[in-house]
């Protein structure tokens, strides 16, 4: 078989940990004849990182360029097409996929995340896009229903990252033990009062337990100032882990016993590595998750107004919570590499 080559399309260079970790587990899976070209928010530090061509994400004409140049296009993965944080979003990914279409590019729907899909403009776009692909690959029950509701063929499996390769981060194992790992991010949600609540069961959690907190900005914009606010309150052993490689990211978790998060990709990473876990939802797709692998924890709307009664939910857990077993997640690891197989399908 002949080289192919492909641009791949998503949230990529843009500082987002879980984007750039699906972004790693795309590279990981793609053919050895496959010639990636990555649509970037940074394309110099997109080809430092995976060594692979990379051009900028939002420049007209590199772009078409790219695609004149390319046989496939694959658009994916994660929660492109939503228009729950912006309508613009889903329009550019969208178009970029009618682009390709329109140009005779095989195209194909990666581990995707559909939805929500408020708006009727975003939902006719949506399923045209859709329609006309190659292959669509989905990695939640959600957007299958979506999907089946259109009548457009698909997979489902689980996300991606679950089958991402993990490497060890320097200086992790210096620090005392146990540990807790936390990922929380900026959101309406979690407003100040929310915040405060949760900074003060963490206090009283860390000094009943003797653990090290590992505070883990996953988006650095959006999750720093959290952690370091965090940091500032708690009494006990802490460190931040600003991590930009995603497969040190994910090694992170086989270092730590517990993980508290309202990152999606935290969740999976840390479960992944047998971690007891604890969510914090914010959106759909990880009430999703929590459901799916029977997490305890929170709809931040409805999280306690008490920061004793979370401490003692989280001490609770951390005393006497499970977590996966291997033989489940190996199953889940399994599963996520049908996108594999239908990328595999797909270019061949």
């Amino acid at each position: 078989m002949g080289e192919i080559r492909a641009v791949c399309c998503g949230y990529y260079g843009k500082g987002n940990g879980g984007d750039e970790a699906l972004l790693a587990s795309l590279l990981q899976m793609l053919p050895e004849n496959v010639t990636p070209l990555v649509l970037s928010g940074n394309p110099s530090q997109t080809r430092k990182r995976y060594k692979v061509w990379s051009c900028d994400r939002m420049s007209a004409f590199p772009v078409i360029r790219a695609l004149r140049n390319s046989d496939v296009f694959i658009w994916g993965g994660g929660s492109l097409i939503q228009d729950t944080t912006s309508a613009i979003s889903p329009l550019y990914y969208a178009g970029l996929m009618g682009l390709a279409q329109r140009m005779g590019l095989k195209t194909i729907a990666w581990a995707q995340g559909i939805g929500p899909l408020k708006r009727q403009l975003t939902q006719r776009v949506a399923r045209q896009s859709f329609g006309g692909c190659t292959a669509v690959s989905v990695r939640d029950s959600g957007s299958a229903a979506i999907l089946s509701e259109w009548q457009i063929p698909f997979i489902q499996a689980p996300d991606p990252v679950w089958a991402l390769d993990s490497t060890p981060v320097e200086g992790l194992w210096d620090l005392p033990a146990p540990r807790v790992a936390v990922t929380l991010r900026s959101h309406p949600l979690l407003t100040p009062q929310r915040l405060a609540n949760l900074t003060r069961a963490l206090v009283d959690f860390q000094k009943a337990t003797n653990t090290c907190i590992l505070l883990v900005p996953f988006q650095a914009t959006q999750d720093l100032a959290i952690a370091e606010s965090i940091q500032s309150q708690l009494t006990g052993a802490s460190k931040i882990f600003t991590l930009e490689d995603p497969k040190k990211l994910k090694g992170l978790f086989r270092g730590v016993e517990m993980a508290i998060g309202m990152r999606y990709h935290s969740l999976i990473m840390a479960a992944a590595a047998e971690c007891r876990c604890i969510a914090l939802s914010y959106d759909p797709k990880v009430t999703q998750l929590m459901q799916e692998l029977n997490l305890p924890g929170w709809e931040l709307d409805q999280l306690p107004n008490s920061s004793n009664i979370i401490s003692q939910a989280w001490l609770e857990h951390y005393t006497n919570g499970d977590s996966l077993t291997s033989t489940q997640i190996q199953s889940l690891v399994d599963r996520a590499l049908m996108h594999r197989d239908s990328l595999i399908s797909a270019l061949s």
